[in-house]
């Protein structure tokens, strides 16, 4: 049996959709699930789980979250091997750390109603800036239920970097694994400095940028096995926003982030940024070592 998939869970409705999520991920994969709970993490704002076990919020402890968080998992996935950690540190630091032993983090995004719910919170995105391995947030729903697989279509965000992408090869493997289409996107735009208004000229700097796209996502995806449900596109626009349309119709949008071991701030991008805050489906950051 391989590496984990690792869960952040706190005891709030969007981490118990990443368990969720994590347990389908698990038995897809045929992966044990380890449930994290970093016990300075705040405590649990929502009212359901104290009255779930009967008790007022403010005895909710540590231990009921990842009994709750286990017990949830091994409802929804029999087969699936659970185990549980309470950590005394900092949620950040802590996932972080399971993260180098782990195939995948995957963590909610632990938004509050209104705006507040459509933005995502410090912990997940400080993880997903610095962990090792893919990290999965879990967007788009609200309810408390997670729908795996509804839209069979996993979106990845094709970018300069067009050999050996581990971006690109975990959304192949994600594709594999759903039987879903993979469908590779890669964004494009002229610079404002080669347009025109001039009807005679106005096609061509946008026929070579095209071009250049076209080139790029050929070469990215020349070794993508034979079996794979491939789509690729070439979009006029700015990455996020090409991206972000994108995921309305997908279960997962990938996207790569490239670690520089010298720089100790957010190692994220612009694009990665945007679509963690706003995507209509799950997001995978994965690590591209420059």
């Amino acid at each position: 049996m391989g590496l984990p998939i690792v869960v952040g869970v706190d005891g709030s409705e969007s981490s118990l959709r990443a368990v969720d999520w994590a347990a389908d991920e698990s038995a897809l994969r045929g992966a044990p699930l380890r449930l994290v709970y970093a016990s300075l993490w705040e405590r649990y704002e929502g009212e359901s789980l104290a009255a779930d076990l009967g008790k007022p919020s403010e005895q909710v402890t540590a231990e009921d979250i990842v009994r709750t968080a286990a017990r949830r998992a091994r409802t929804r996935r029999p087969d699936v091997e659970v185990s549980t950690g309470v950590l005394p540190e900092e949620p950040e630091y802590a996932l972080v750390r399971e993260g180098r032993n782990a195939s995948a983090l995957v963590l909610g995004t632990r938004g509050r109603g209104g705006l507040v719910e459509m933005l995502l919170g410090s912990v997940s995105l400080t993880v997903a800036a610095h962990a090792d391995c893919p990290v999965i947030v879990l967007r788009g729903s609200h309810d408390d239920q997670v729908r795996a697989g509804t839209r069979g279509r996993v979106v990845v965000g094709i970018g300069e970097k067009t050999t050996n992408s581990a971006a690109l090869r975990f959304a192949v493997q994600e594709a594999e694994l759903r039987h879903a289409t993979l469908d590779a996107v890669r964004a494009w735009r002229c610079p404002a400095h080669e347009t025109t208004d001039h009807p005679l000229l106005a096609g061509e700097p946008a026929r070579l940028h095209e071009q250049h796209a076209v080139e790029v996502l050929d070469r990215a995806l020349k070794d993508t096995p034979a079996g794979v449900d491939l789509r690729r596109r070439t979009v006029e626009g700015p990455a996020r926003r090409v991206l972000l349309n994108a995921s309305h119709e997908a279960d997962l949008l990938v996207v790569g982030a490239r670690r520089n071991p010298g720089h100790l701030g957010l190692q994220l991008g612009r694009v990665a940024h945007a679509v963690l805050h706003h995507c209509d489906c799950a997001v995978a950051v994965v690590p591209e070592q420059v």
